[in-house]
């Protein structure tokens, strides 16, 4: 079974001050674009291939398209929201990874029995 990785767009792009705020959408296809070459050879140290990756956008960014490897998930309200329900539907406990410095959401996730990784885990060589 393959590891589901959860990342959250706006807490993982806001971690970078790279202009992200001018245009929020380009800001998440950038990640999702970089996220898209990391797919195939998993996280190290975190997730082995292969993993599903989700990439969990709200506001300006919901219409972002997916990709091969990334599937974009729109959440209709709080992206911290979202995740939570995709972790808890997803009942995989420790085979998920939530990427965020989020600390209410890594709260959350962890009491499902999910695991968590800060941004600099999925922006390697990007000022992360």
């Amino acid at each position: 079974m393959s590891t589901l990785v959860a990342v959250d767009a706006a807490n993982v792009i806001g971690s970078v001050p790279d202009g992200w705020w001018r245009d929020r959408r380009a800001a998440a296809e950038r990640l999702r674009d970089a996220l898209a070459g990391q797919a195939a050879d998993g996280l190290p140290g975190l997730a082995g291939p292969p993993v599903e990756l989700l990439l969990v956008v709200e506001g300006a960014a919901r219409g972002v398209a997916s990709v091969p490897g990334v599937a974009v998930v729109a959440a209709p309200g709080s992206g911290d929201d979202r995740i939570v329900e995709l972790v808890r539907d997803a009942g995989r406990g420790p085979d998920c990874v939530v990427v965020t410095a989020d600390r209410g959401l890594r709260a959350r996730v962890t009491a499902l029995g999910a695991r968590v990784a800060g941004p600099r885990t999925v922006r390697r060589g990007r000022g992360g």
